[in-house]
């Protein structure tokens, strides 16, 4: 027990979590407890046990697994947080509940879903439901499908989503456990109740038993609509007060819930779309114009199969249209017409509302095509154009129909009106408007009264349908005339009909006339939908007594309308009794009297008619009295109101009196509930004193008061006919003053404009200028909420008048109307305010737009027009365009038919030529303006094209397509566009333009719609797309877009739709998301929002419906918000469009513009000083961390606050980055003006911008950067020195962004860090910079070591800190990264630092791996470069100030180096910019020429020339150019640019991109296919073989493994290569000079080649290899053979030691060996035997005879033996005398090997002569003697080496040259570099001058005495220069055997170009530190730079500029 009572005692949630299971039971027991005694949801209490709740649910034992269920239940029905555990809690139900034998607990885990589900966690829970299918315990399986369905039949189908559940049935279905097929049979059943058919199509491929069970089962389930039994929690309440209103009202409510349940899945969603256009035939289009009918029918019956898919793709069917089109119209046989009308219906159902943009060209045919009779057309025809129907709206071929009602053909009226009947079945209240059925029902009664009885049939069939549709109220008016016995006809026709969507509509409109319905407005559009389950209302129709109506046309008289009274509808109907004051009905004289006199005392009654004033008089105090006293449920407002009109009533000759009686009325109408009823009472009567003098006030006032009880509209349309109704001049200008105020007082929500115009066009006519004057004004204040379209209604008016008009309207513009004052007071409810605007807009905008006379236009677009522009002669489109613009702009104003118009313009918006499209554009334009809202039919077929128009690549095209779309989503609003999956095609489109532009417009567009179509949704997966799009502006538009798309579809759905994205790419969507997501503005709907955003060009909003849950959650929102906001809900104008998006913004920045003058940095004295102080003594915190914290921003703000203006730094610290945006931008704008504040406030504002480094926002960061650079260009031109406080403040926090991702932000951070060079000592920035260089972050390490290599190449090694060892130590450790890009940054940091100071690098680097070195030696080698001087910019590393030098110091900095980043790699690797080497090149060449000229002056001249270079440095002197050119071929390619070119071109070889190296690769092969020009490439052919074999090495690591590239490019670049390489080694010059290790790499390439088996496979990969094998034998036979062989030798070796390396690689390169060997016997004597017997002997060393026998193939020691044995036999004996270059020989094996083979040879020859044998054996005397020789030699060549005995080394040799003139020393030298046998040839010709007394050469001795020498020396002289040129000397003279090595340097034998390299460079070293000699220290600078060109060194710039280094120092 004890440890009982331990647990005991722990808290609950520790019990909870105990080891024990008691302890758990009991913990959970108790939190049971506690959760059923919270009471409050939200209570904090439920936030302590959310950890918990998965631990309840998915416990180890069985019994206590049990209790944590039913805790957790009773957790998630009560908790509000329980809904945050919901992915966790179901996935432990689903895998730890759903598995346990227990029915209990697998009850109570379903339960747990269900509950979640009921918290609004439907879709989470779903989601963890279908996962659990996949599991493998089909248990689980079961539970799963269980739980969905009895979701689905509790919640119902709106709930949960169907389509995945669908999905996984017939997965299901396949099941091998019984259990889940039962269970998936039952769910089945469950889902056909809910949707019914749709459910078949996505099983019909399922076992057929399987389905004939299903059938059996669903044919048993009842055929009503199924409801759901279980709510939501938001819908729980609303379903209380709906069964309230249901028990109190009948069934007014069930049409609604039906409706409501409309099924959400339907079939067509189910389905894959597909593709048919092009299965067509190919001869479709030809064949369906043939002659032969039968042909025809062929075409058709190919497109009928085709057609019967169910769900078509989308794509450009109109010319299939319009083919089939052309046979309903024109084709004679009837029966291919009944085909093509099945075509057509097979079209429109599959693709659904993508017909719609066809539907217009297809109607109007088929109506006419009615006019057969044959009943199979007729009823193919119905079918056809009822499936068209549903594809597109009424509204949209209303004209077509209307058009063909006209006809003659009793057949054709019959089936249009049958057509229009079965249309309007498909309709509801709201998609029938009062605008649509007016024509409608005109045209049908003419039809009514036709002589064809069908023609009436069928007419009443229509009419009766839309009385059905819309209710009687609606369609009434229009039958005004008609007589009984045809209503009758047409009720009884309305009886029958049975509504596609249920009887919802009419009934709900006829039952409102007698029990109103709280709050039932029309709604089609706003939010309140889902919220009031209410779909009816018939929106249009004027009513006397309906609230639901909305505004509607003109006036009739004797019925008032009531437009607008929606408002009024939705305000009186929260005061329940109120509402039936509106349709109070009128009261009898007596009954009047009674009822005032109960109210009224008895003597005021009496005294009504007195005929003495005073005693009227009276009698009104005390009826004020009475009327001030009285309760308003009480007071009788119509008796009252007929008392007062009693007898004299308004022709009360006292004026004290009416003026009471006027304010008794507008008490009465303030006080009482008044109706319309009383106010027609007395309006008439205020009408009449309102231009009196004295009680005109009383009158407006009184008016004002009726307005406000009355609405305004209502009231001001009974004013204005009654004062125009009478002559007096003055009360009607006073009713326009007071209706001019009224308007501005009560808003212009819901005024009838057509009404008020028709009244001001009297009024402007009128004689009375007091009149006119008024309307004027009036119109002015219209103008407010009109705008600018209220002028072309007065187009017509006189000159005079119009000008006065415009007066008025352009004093208006930019005035934005002011706040609704009045006319809220009753209804301050903010629903309603919401009501207010409405669906004002729409309304104004289609009455303004309805007046005007349209003009028909179809009949002048003729097919010549139409033919003239689709012309192939551009001109003549032209023309044809000219004629449309005309027809256009003459008629103004058109009527929406324009027959092929819209087809013709369609195809000229991808017209080639650009200035027709833009014509095209503009007609666009011009037709959106003149058809009005009615183009929105041509929304699909048009609007969408123009779209496609913004992917133009032109700017001015994409402008012009971006202001027509905008056109014409003013005029149409953007639901059309939006609707339907055109948009989201559009987007998918890969083109960055379009995507950038249309994602820029639905920025702009989206914030300002109240609501869009649920197709919003399909655009979202392209919206991801465009977020990780390449084009930095795509990503920045989808990026901006964002917030506007959530704003509509919300976070949950956004985020759902990431799920089909890849992993990586979904966490990077769903962080931007989230950002978005507190970002994201809210909708435009409150009624705060109306003032401040402006509801653009936004499809009308609709009424939100003031059910009772709207209202109150609407009103606490707002009520807090001060009055007059509310009140700005009212003033929304009524055409927003114009109105509201240019004025209220205006009204609410003008404060701000107050506010916003004056400087943005206030200067304070010594401010920036103390703020330093105080960071030194730690007052503050220092500005350092890794993200900023609070406290940091708060501490910038502080100190912020006395120096940067309040507004700004509100803007600057705001939680929304556009807000940030625009503090930036107030900076740029202000830097310039405000300089010294700037720098005042510098180091605050470099704070400010780290921390914006610290956003996510990119364009918060571009602007950023962009202002640095201004800001440091600023500071450079002010000479400002940055301080140490700024640069640690904010440099590094520069630095991390060099790390972006983005190119374009790395690009400005390096600008900016050049720039700040100016400012900030650079030597000062390198440690910064080397600290960025430890990030964790690869491309900030990379880019931070290119920077410090522009750094050193900019300023020089002082700028390396602390010492340049140190520094280069540190960024020599990044060669070993593990990123490429680092490494090769580091790499060319390290190469730029060797060309600025040589060969220090390697001691300053220290020691680094071994493979670390070959690959920096093989980039220093490959750079081809030699150290240059030091740079220029060495003396001014500082920041330069006032140096004469610093123009120039930018101009470098801002050249080369600014554009180091991008083109780094490519600039070092070849010739350095271009630029500057002809810079270089051109000094030098001056220096040069005059040396060479000039005789060896003496040394005192020396300051001339750098004299000279300075002064001609731009004059190119001419003198000696042609005698350079006498002596070489190629000299003046080296003063061209030739050389630098063909660097650069050769650089792109290698390049990563594809087309960069193919189009290099073509330039080469131009060059070498010339043979005059392929001189050119001579000295850079190793550059151009190790280029060639990287692009091989990328290829094959790189492109070849790369999915997305395409094949065929590899296999072009792979032929550009081999192409260039045969083009290469045809010419032997050339193919000769490709050296040892280059050779060795090429071939290792191409044999790599050769066994890529990726390339075998592709189509043309056979080709390749054979052209690669081609290419080999080219090598082999070209190459120098010597470097060829060597080569080959070395990677045999390479390959057998390689254990990678495959057999097949080793026994080709034998074979190339075997190649050889058969060549030899005609190349032996151009080999050096020394060098490759040299080979095989380290060959040998590493694979000794018995490693070679273990080897698996024999091939190897064979190759070996044959090519010795060839050897041997060609050479004999004379071999051994080649063995020079081996070190030891006694030990070589190779030696005893060829004395072996030298002996067997001797004796297979011993039948020779004597003679033969003698000579052998004196060959081997020889040998030895020749072996002592050799020793001799060496001795002397040491004693050269050494310092102390190089004279005594070089004067032996001269004299054992002298006694053996034939001695062969040219294998010593060729093992030497090339400075030392310049060295040694001249060492000995000084020896031969001072024996012989020739003279001396001034060289190593440095002796200058001027002393006359003969032309001979100078010929050697320039004999060697030419030799360092690497140019011939043939020409001249036959060379001595010394010089003959000088001209081609023989290449020592190395393994590869790196290991060359690598010995080179250690030689180097060596002699370094041997030779002391100014000379050859000199020398040494040359070698070692020509080294790095393999084989001969290259006529570059580098090396004139070591001439001239070497010349002037030997003359010191």
């Amino acid at each position: 027990m004890g440890d009982d009572s331990e647990w005991m005692k722990l808290p609950v949630d520790q019990k909870c979590e105990h080891k024990l299971w008691k302890a758990r039971l009991s913990g959970y027991e108790e939190a049971l407890k506690i959760f059923q005694k919270i009471k409050d949801e939200k209570s904090p209490e439920w936030s302590k046990f959310l950890g918990l709740i998965k631990k309840l649910v998915t416990d180890s034992n069985a019994v206590v697994q049990l209790k944590g269920l039913e805790a957790a239940l009773v957790y998630v029905e009560n908790a509000h947080v329980a809904g945050k555990t919901t992915g966790e809690v179901v996935s432990g139900v689903v895998s730890k509940v759903f598995n346990q034998p227990k029915a209990k607990a697998k009850e109570l885990g379903i339960e747990i879903c269900l509950m979640y589900i009921e918290i609004e966690k439907g879709e989470a829970v779903q989601e963890e439901l279908l996962k659990g299918l996949d599991n493998k315990n089909p248990k689980i399986v079961v539970a799963c499908i269980e739980t969905l369905r009895k979701a689905l039949s509790e919640f119902g189908s709106k709930i949960i989503l169907l389509k995945p559940i669908i999905k996984v049935l017939p997965k299901l279905f396949e099941s091998r456990e019984k259990a889940v097929r039962d269970e998936a049979k039952l769910i089945a059943v469950e889902i056909y109740r809910w949707i019914r058919d749709a459910l078949r199509p996505p099983l019909q491929n399922i076992n057929s038993v399987q389905l004939k069970e299903l059938e059996e089962e669903w044919v048993k389930l009842p055929t009503g609509a199924p409801k759901p039994s279980r709510f939501l929690r938001s819908q729980q309440e609303l379903e209380a007060k709906l069964e309230q209103q249901q028990s109190a009202g009948g069934d007014a409510e069930g049409g609604g819930d039906d409706g409501d349940e409309v099924p959400q899945i339907d079939a067509y969603e189910l389905l894959e779309a597909v593709e048919i256009l092009s299965k067509l035939p190919k001869d479709f289009y030809d064949k369906i114009e043939a002659k032969k009918w039968q042909e025809r029918k062929e075409a058709l019956e190919a497109v009928e199969v085709l057609v019967k898919n169910p769900k078509l793709e989308a794509g450009d069917y109109a010319d299939l249209v319009k083919a089939l089109k052309k046979v309903v119209g024109k084709d004679t046989n009837v029966m291919l017409v009944a085909l093509a009308a099945k075509c057509l219906t097979g079209l429109a159902v599959g693709l659904r509302k993508k017909f719609g943009q066809y539907a217009g060209h297809v109607v109007p045919t088929i109506l006419e095509k009615f006019k057969e009779k044959k009943p199979q057309v007729v009823q193919a025809l119905q079918e056809a154009i009822d499936a068209i129907f549903l594809t597109t709206t009424l509204q949209n071929i209303s004209e077509d129909v209307l058009a063909v009602m006209d006809n003659k053909n009793p057949t054709i009226k019959q089936q249009t009106s049958l057509f229009i009947a079965r249309s309007f079945r498909h309709c509801t209240a709201s998609t029938l408007p009062k605008s649509l059925l007016k024509p409608f029902c005109a045209a049908l009664l003419k039809h009514i009264n036709d002589s064809a009885p069908e023609v009436r049939d069928a007419a009443f069939e229509a009419l009766g349908t839309a009385l059905k549709v819309v209710g009687e109220k609606a369609v009434n008016p229009f039958l005004a005339d008609v007589d009984k016995l045809k209503l009758d006809k047409i009720k009884e026709c309305s009886e029958k009909v049975e509504l596609v969507h249920g009887k919802k509509a009419g009934l709900a409109a006829d039952k409102k006339e007698s029990k109103p319905v709280p709050g039932r407005t029309a709604t089609s559009g706003a939010a309140g939908d889902k919220d009031t389950k209410d779909i009816s209302a018939p929106k249009p129709g004027p009513l006397k007594k309906a609230p639901t109506t909305k505004a509607g046309g003109p006036p009739k008289k004797g019925k008032p309308a009531a437009p607008g009274s929606t408002g009024s509808a939705g305000t009186k109907n929260k005061k329940g009794p109120e509402t039936k004051e509106i349709v109070e009905p009128e009261l009898s004289i007596e009954v009047c009297e009674e009822k005032a006199s109960a109210v009224l005392p008895a003597t005021c009654i009496q005294l009504l008619d007195s005929s003495n004033w005073k005693e009227r008089l009276a009698c009104m105090e005390e009826f004020q009295k009475a009327v001030e006293l009285m309760d308003r449920t009480e007071m009788p407002c119509q008796a009252l109101v007929r008392m007062l009109a009693k007898k004299p009533g308004w022709k009360e000759t006292n004026f004290q009196v009416m003026q009471m009686k006027l304010h008794i009325v507008a008490l009465i109408a303030q006080k009482g509930n008044f109706s319309k009823t009383s106010a027609q009472i007395v309006l008439d009567g205020l009408v009449d004193k309102i231009g009196d003098v004295k009680c005109g006030n009383n009158a407006k006032e009184a008016m004002t008061a009726i307005a406000e009880a009355c609405m305004l509209p209502w009231t001001a349309e009974q004013v204005m006919s009654m004062a125009f109704s009478q002559k007096n001049p003055k009360n009607q200008s006073e009713t326009l003053n007071w209706l001019s105020n009224a308007i501005k007082e009560f808003g212009f929500s819901g005024l009838n404009v057509k009404a008020f115009i028709s009244n001001v066009k009297t009024a402007l006519a009128a004689t009375n200028p007091a009149v006119r004057t008024s309307a004027i004004t009036l119109l002015g204040v219209m103008y407010l909420y009109v705008g600018p379209s209220l002028r072309m209604f007065f187009e017509d008016e006189k000159p005079a008048l119009l000008s006065q008009i415009d007066a008025e309207f352009e004093k208006m513009q930019g005035q934005s109307p002011p706040a609704p004052t009045r006319g809220i007071s009753k209804h301050s409810i903010s629903g309603t305010d919401e009501g207010e605007d409405g669906d004002e807009p729409d309304e104004v905008g289609t009455d303004v737009v309805d007046l005007l006379p349209r003009t028909e236009i179809s009949d002048k677009i003729t097919s010549e027009l139409v033919s003239k522009i689709s012309d192939k002669n551009w001109k003549i489109r032209k023309e044809g365009l000219d004629e449309v613009a005309g027809i256009i702009n003459e008629a103004k104003f058109i009527q929406p038919n324009i027959g092929e118009l819209p087809t013709a313009l369609k195809g000229r918006l991808n017209d080639s030529n650009k200035i027709l499209v833009q014509q095209t554009l503009n007609i666009l334009q011009q037709l959106a303006v003149a058809m009005g809202p009615n183009i929105k039919q041509h929304v699909k077929n048009l609007g969408i094209p123009i779209i496609t128009v913004l992917g133009d690549s032109k700017n001015n095209v994409r402008a012009a397509a971006l202001a027509t779309v905008n056109a014409w989503a003013e005029q149409t609003g953007m639901k059309e566009w939006l609707e339907g999956e055109d948009l989201s095609e559009e987007l998918k489109k890969e083109n960055p333009f379009l995507r950038q532009e249309l994602l820029g417009w639905l920025a702009e567009k989206l914030p300002t719609l109240r609501s869009t179509p649920t197709d919003l949704i399909l655009c979202v997966p392209h919206l991801y797309s465009c977020l990780e799009d390449r084009n930095g502006d795509v990503r920045k538009k989808a990026q901006d877009a964002l917030p506007f798309f959530m704003m509509h579809l919300g976070y949950e759905k956004m985020a759902k739709a990431t799920g089909k994205l890849k992993p990586t790419s979904k966490d990077q969507v769903l962080a931007m998301l989230e950002k978005a997501k507190a970002n994201m503005p809210a909708k435009p709907a409150a009624s705060a929002k109306a003032s401040s955003k402006p509801m653009g060009g936004s499809a009308p909003a609709k009424f939100q419906p003031s059910s009772a849950p709207v209202e109150d959650s609407v009103s606490s929102t707002v009520e807090p918000k001060p009055d007059p906001k509310k009140a700005k809900a009212l003033g929304v104008s009524s055409k927003v469009k114009s109105a509201q998006g240019k004025k209220v913004p205006s009204k609410t920045s003008l404060k701000e513009d107050e506010d916003k003058s004056g400087p943005i940095f206030i200067v304070v004295p010594n401010g920036k000083e103390q703020r330093m102080k105080d960071e030194k003594g730690l007052k503050v915190l220092k500005w350092n961390f890794t993200t900023p914290r609070d406290e940091y921003i708060e501490q910038l703000k502080t100190q912020m606050s006395s120096c940067v203006a309040k507004w700004l730094q509100d803007e600057m610290f705001h939680s929304d980055f556009q807000h940030h945006n625009k503090a930036l931008a107030v900076m740029v704008d202000h830097l310039e003006s405000e300089k010294e504040g700037v720098i005042g406030c510098l180091d605050l504002i470099l704070k400010w911008l780290t921390l914006r480094f610290f956003d996510t926002n990119t364009s918060v960061l571009m602007k950023a950067l962009e202002y640095l650079k201004l800001l440091f260009t600023l500071l450079s031109e002010e000479e400002y020195h940055l301080t140490e406080n700024e640069a640690s403040s904010f440099i590094p926090y520069l630095i991390l962004k060099v790390g972006e991702p983005k190119d374009v932000i790395r690009k400005d951070v390096r600008a900016i860090l050049n720039r700040m060079c100016l400012v900030y000592p650079a030597s000062k920035m390198f440690p910064f910079i080397m600290e960025g260089t430890k990030s964790k972050n690869s491309k900030q390490r990379a880019e931070c070591l290119e920077e410090l290599g522009c750094l050193v190449e900019s300023y020089g090694m002082n700028v390396c800190q602390p010492t340049p060892g140190k520094a280069l130590k540190e960024i020599a450790i990044h060669i070993g990264d593990r990123d490429n890009a680092v490494r090769n940054a580091a790499l060319n940091t390290i190469v730029t630092v060797y060309n600025v100071h040589g060969d220090q690098v390697f001691k300053l680097i220290g020691t680094l791996s071994e493979k670390d070195m070959s690959m920096l030696e093989e980039r220093i080698k490959r750079s081809a470069k030699r150290p240059s001087a030091a740079p220029v910019k060495q003396v001014e590393e500082k920041p330069p100030r006032t140096q004469s030098i610093n123009s120039n110091a930018n101009m470098l900095r801002k050249g080369p180096a600014e554009d180091m980043s991008s083109k780094l790699n490519q600039a070092r690797s070849m010739s350095g910019h271009p630029e500057a080497a002809q810079i270089v090149r051109r000094e030098f060449q001056l220096d040069l020429d005059e040396i060479e000229n000039d005789n060896g002056t003496v040394r005192c001249e020396m300051p001339e020339l750098v004299q000279h270079k300075l002064d001609d440095i731009f004059e190119p002197v001419l003198i000696p150019e042609p005698k350079i050119r006498a002596v070489s071929p190629h000299f003046d390619d080296m003063h061209s640019n030739t050389a630098s070119t063909i660097n650069f071109i050769i650089s792109q070889v290698a390049s990563g991109d594809i087309n960069t190296s193919i189009q290099a690769l073509t330039q080469i092969d131009e060059v070498l296919r010339q043979e005059d020009k392929a001189e050119a490439m001579s000295g850079h052919i190793d550059q151009f073989l190790i280029a060639t074999f990287m692009q091989l090495r990328l290829i094959y690591n790189t492109h070849m493994a790369d999915e997305k590239l395409e094949k065929d490019e590899i296999i072009k670049l792979y032929s550009c290569i081999i192409g260039n390489m045969i083009s290469l080694f045809q010419i032997e010059s050339l193919a000769r000079e490709a050296s040892t290790g280059v050779l060795k790499d090429l071939m290792h390439g191409l044999i790599t080649l050769m066994l890529d088996s990726r390339i075998e496979d592709l189509e043309e990969g056979q080709q390749v290899i054979r052209s690669v094998n081609l290419l080999v034998v080219k090598v082999l036979e070209k190459s120098d053979q010597t470097n060829i062989l060597s080569a080959l030798l070395v990677l045999l070796q390479d390959s057998l030691l390689a254990t990678a390396s495959s057999p097949k690689f080793s026994e080709l390169v034998m074979k190339c060996l075997w190649r050889m060997v058969r060549l030899l016997p005609d190349t032996i004597n151009s080999i050096n035997l020394d060098r490759i017997l040299l080979d095989i002997h380290i060959f040998m060393k590493v694979f000794p005879k018995e490693k070679l026998k273990q080897c698996k193939s024999e091939f190897p020691i064979r190759t070996l033996k044959t090519l010795l044995h060839t050897l041997c036999k060609l050479k004999g004996p004379k071999i051994l005398d080649h063995l020079t270059m081996i070190d030891n020989k006694n030990e070589s094996e190779l030696e005893a090997h060829l004395c072996r083979m030298m002996k067997h040879s001797m004796d297979q020859t011993g039948s020779k002569s004597d003679k033969e044998t003698e000579k052998g054996a004196s060959r081997i005397d020889e040998k030895s003697s020749k072996a002592k020789v050799n020793d001799f030699l060496a001795e002397i060549f040491k004693k050269i080496g050494s310092k102390e005995n190089t004279k005594e080394g070089l004067a032996e040799l001269y004299e054992y040259k002298k006694k053996y003139s034939d001695a062969d020393i040219e294998p010593f030298l060729k093992n030497s570099s090339q400075f030392f046998q310049s060295y040694v040839e001249r060492g000995l010709r000084v020896i031969e001058m001072e024996r012989e007394g020739k003279g001396r050469i001034p060289a190593s001795t440095g002796n200058t005495n001027g002393e006359e020498v003969g032309p001979s020396v100078y010929l050697e002289r320039l004999k060697i220069l030419r030799q360092r040129c690497g140019l011939d000397n043939t020409k001249q003279d036959e060379r001595p055997p010394l010089t003959s090595l000088l001209s081609k340097p023989a290449v020592p034998p190395v393994a590869s170009s790196t290991d060359m390299l690598h010995s080179k460079l250690s030689q180097l070293r060596e002699s370094r530190e041997q030779h002391q000699h100014s000379d050859l220290d000199s020398n040494q600078t040359h070698s070692s730079g020509s080294v790095t060109t393999s084989s001969s060194s290259t006529a570059n710039i580098d090396d004139l500029k070591k001439r001239l280094e070497r010349i002037k120092s030997s003359r010191k």
